[in-house]
């Protein structure tokens, strides 16, 4: 049986895929004392992820609080973060926040996201050159984000580092992190939520039209969000909504470069850039597994899960999965189909998706029209298991279209 510790080191994060081929295909993995299951088949990580008995909250892992000193289970307490809580307190959380994360908010970001596009390929034209992930893939999303919340354009930089370190403790989840790593991200998400403070405060004396301020506003039936429910959602939104498209743009470099004909008809047909959206979230997803834990025993494939045990769900191989697609490898981005995983499901479905599928829509159309005769150079990969992306994408190109 393999165990989050095994999975995660044996995966390569160039082309993860012919391992989760492998597990797709294989027998259900469970332990013999049901601590642990890999669930790969698409029905049932659908299935596990709206099921009202498995926990969002690594506290409930008896794997997890074996690893965790009390003082950081504490720490852990304080700072809810809603995306790792279960209800009551992740639907107050969520219903206060989804307040303030609004279609009219969103919506009011597309003249930004196209400008800063044209901006960021502009730049890479007059040098000659496209390194994907530094000069597009990276700072358009951290400035969206920092635009949404009403981050100064002075400090994106900052917000920047703070995303990569706090994206990588993803992983530590399912792994052991050494005391380097601990204090590393301690320091990161403490100078997170000091700067956080500091700027929620200076909106309740001066409301400005962002999320911050509607954060700061949020309100339902006297209830509020207090300082730490605003700083850990602030620092929400920094990882999952920077660092996941950050991957969905590198991903979907890759498939214009790699998938035949497809730049083409994106450049054809811009229109089709939405269902290339779906296809790089599908196919190559920019999170690739996540956990859950059983609040009491639970039937999966392959036995019982016992209460406290961890199942991680492994959302690339489920959306590959054969029995939920036709032609499953093929890219298509007139599959008209949405039901992949790669935003979750049940009450944890992601509350930016809307934001992450508008801003692979303009860049990917911007691309395909933009880029003539695109090759790609030089490649390598983060080492971030969980959430998996380009770090250097080189692409060449004949001329960059104004």
């Amino acid at each position: 049986m393999t165990s989050a510790f095994d999975l995660l080191a044996a995966i390569d994060v160039v082309d993860p895929y012919p391992l989760w081929q492998s597990l797709l295909d294989a027998p259900p993995q469970i332990a013999e004392d049901g601590s642990f299951a890999l669930v790969t088949r698409h029905a049932d990580c659908a299935e596990l992820l709206r099921h009202p008995d498995m926990s969002s909250d690594a506290r409930n892992s008896t794997h997890f609080r074996a690893t965790m000193t009390e003082e950081e289970l504490k720490r852990i307490e304080k700072r809810e973060v809603f995306l790792f809580r279960d209800p009551p307190v992740h639907t107050r959380l969520r219903r206060l926040v989804s307040k303030a994360f609004t279609p009219r908010q969103v919506q009011q970001l597309q003249p930004f996201i196209e400008e800063r596009t044209r901006e960021l390929l502009d730049a890479a034209a007059e040098r000659g050159r496209l390194e994907l992930v530094a000069d597009l893939a990276y700072p358009l999303p951290v400035a969206v984000i920092s635009e949404l919340l009403g981050v100064p354009h002075e400090d994106h930089a900052t917000f920047a580092g703070w995303s990569a370190v706090l994206a990588k403790s993803l992983d530590r989840l399912m792994t052991a992190a050494t005391p380097e790593e601990l204090e590393e991200n301690r320091i990161a998400s403490d100078e997170f939520r000091a700067y956080f403070e500091q700027l929620a405060e200076q909106r309740r004396h001066d409301p400005r039209d962002d999320l911050l301020t509607a954060l700061v506003q949020a309100e339902e039936a006297g209830d509020r969000l207090t300082m730490d429910d605003l700083t850990s959602t602030a620092l929400l939104l920094l990882v999952a909504g920077h660092e996941t498209t950050v991957n969905l743009i590198g991903n979907g470099m890759l498939a214009l470069l790699r998938v035949p004909g497809l730049l083409e008809r994106v450049r054809d047909k811009p229109q089709l850039a939405e269902g290339m959206v779906e296809e790089v979230l599908r196919l190559d997803p920019p999170v690739q597994m996540t956990m859950r834990t059983a609040l009491k025993d639970i039937e999966v494939p392959g036995g019982t899960l016992r209460k406290g045990g961890s199942a991680v769900l492994l959302i690339a191989a489920a959306n590959r999965d054969d029995r939920e697609y036709d032609d499953v490898l093929t890219f298509e981005p007139g599959r008209d189909d949405s039901s992949h995983l790669s935003f979750s499901g049940g009450i944890h479905y992601c509350l930016g998706a809307p934001l992450a599928r508008l801003e692979g829509r303009i860049v990917f159309a911007e691309l395909a029209r933009r880029l003539v005769n695109p090759r790609l150079g030089e490649l390598t990969y983060r080492d971030n298991r969980v959430l998996r992306g380009p770090a250097v994408l080189e692409v060449g190109f004949d001329a960059l279209l104004p």
